[in-house]
């Protein structure tokens, strides 16, 4: 089993900043993707930002310029530079994880959520 433990969320001005950080354990053999989805009240969850294990990357319209995605291999853990918040970015922001596990298969792994508010 893995686990994804989130860190970071929080309530900030419009304007300000936040880092999330999620960090993978457990029965880990390779992670391939690790990424931030997110879900205001009323909305779907989207997708804010995804990263390979080579570092490739890909990110939502509304957080280019503005959100970095990176990743430390070495700890399975990934995190999610915010600067320049917006209030609409207020949602509960969860870790993606697609883990390896020890059958060689892709397992699919969600974190618990962390709340980002961003007041204006």
């Amino acid at each position: 089993q893995v686990q994804l433990v989130e860190s970071g969320g929080g309530l900030v001005q419009a304007g300000g900043s936040l880092r999330l950080s999620c960090a993978a354990s457990g029965s880990i053999f390779g992670i391939n993707y690790m990424g931030w989805y997110r879900q205001a009240p009323g909305k779907q969850r989207e997708l804010v930002a995804r990263i390979t294990g080579g570092g490739s990357t890909n990110y939502a319209d509304s957080v280019k310029g503005r959100f970095t995605i990176s990743r430390d291999n070495a700890k399975n853990t990934v995190y999610l530079q915010m600067n320049s918040l917006k209030p609409e970015d207020t949602a509960v922001y969860y870790c993606d994880a697609v883990v390896i596990g020890s059958d060689y298969f892709n397992h699919d792994y969600w974190g618990q959520g962390t709340q980002v508010t961003v007041s204006s």
